[in-house]
């Protein structure tokens, strides 16, 4: 192949909500590596919620994403081309290049990956961002302890998954939030969840009652909105919530903030937001434990797979509403 394809962020969100005519396809020529550069070729590319919030110009904790270049994205993908030394072409690597198929990276830009480790795609999911948000999230800030009861929203979700294992292994008991009873059903029996409520339900904010009977010391939110609202209505004094994501309080600011925020104060919560870039030292720990679960057969998840570089529009915006089931990724080969 001589022509790169990419996905260009051509406009901001506005009055229209956003959507795949936020995008652009464009087709160039394929770039040359530079002295301390390497071309890779993506074979997957992950798509996470936070791309929605860097769509908007607003002051955030990263920069917003720049009109005209290609999307923020991490991949997988193999060398092709290297003046970059200690890499080779055929090496397997992760990296953020972005929603297109080939991409340059200097020093420090990518990782080498061992495929006897994981799959590729792997690293994307639970060995990878997603699974290192959860582990720093239930192990920084809830800080499980055994008997406690956690609940996970977006429990099926690549961050919840792994979180919803994490806090089972602690001994705690799990009670996931999820969209529908098959995701609730693998919840419970593949991730080992206590229970699971279906959010959809009618009766949702009841039902996550009846499951916590003792009512909840830790909640890891991924989603806000009623969800967050009906947990934090359980909460025990001094209850720990790791703040993950929030894509049911609208990235547009349609939603409204929480309705019951008195309750932080009766209750002495604890809430915190993270990103799980500011500590990188955790990183390793993290990986550690996580590829050794993996290794075991102890770390479990599923993965909705989109083929092709031009599905990667409409695979997003499906999953900002709660179109996949697991790791949300897109097949470049």
């Amino acid at each position: 192949m001589t022509t790169n394809k990419a996905f260009l962020l051509d406009s901001r969100p506005g009055e229209r909500p956003a959507g795949p005519h936020n995008f652009r396809l464009v087709e160039t020529p394929l770039p040359t590596p530079d002295e301390g550069q390497a071309l890779v070729r993506h074979l997957w590319l992950s798509l996470d919620p936070y791309m929605r919030g860097r769509m908007n110009e607003a002051k955030s904790y990263a920069e917003p994403q720049k009109l005209g270049e290609p999307m923020i994205g991490g991949t997988v993908g193999e060398v092709v081309e290297s003046r970059l030394p200690g890499y080779a072409p055929g090496d397997l690597v992760l990296g953020m290049g972005g929603w297109q198929l080939y991409s340059l990276a200097g020093r420090g830009h990518l990782h080498k990956l061992d495929p006897r480790i994981a799959p590729p795609e792997a690293w994307l999911g639970p060995l990878g961002m997603p699974g290192v948000t959860a582990w720093v999230g239930l192990h920084e800030i809830i800080e499980p302890q055994a008997g406690e009861t956690i609940v996970v929203s977006a429990a099926t979700g690549a961050v919840g998954s792994v979180a919803a294992q994490l806090a089972r292994r602690a001994g705690a008991h799990v009670i996931g939030i999820a969209g529908g009873p098959e995701k609730c059903a693998f919840a419970v029996e593949t991730l080992g969840a206590d229970a699971c409520v279906d959010h959809r339900a009618p009766d949702f904010s009841e039902r996550l009652k009846a499951a916590t009977p003792r009512g909840v010391d830790g909640i890891f939110e991924n989603v806000g909105g009623e969800p967050l609202e009906a947990a934090l209505t359980r909460c025990n004094p001094f209850a720990r919530i790791a703040i993950c994501g929030l894509v049911a309080t609208g990235y547009d600011g349609t939603k409204a903030a929480l309705r019951n925020f008195g309750v932080t104060l009766a209750m002495r919560l604890k809430i915190q937001g993270f990103i799980v870039s500011d500590d990188m030292s955790l990183w390793p720990q993290a990986q550690a434990e996580l590829t050794r679960l993996h290794a075991t057969g102890a770390l479990h998840w599923r993965k909705t797979v989109a083929e092709g570089l031009e599905a990667a529009p409409e695979a997003f915006f499906a999953m900002l509403k709660g179109g996949n089931f697991g790791k949300q990724l897109v097949k470049l080969r």
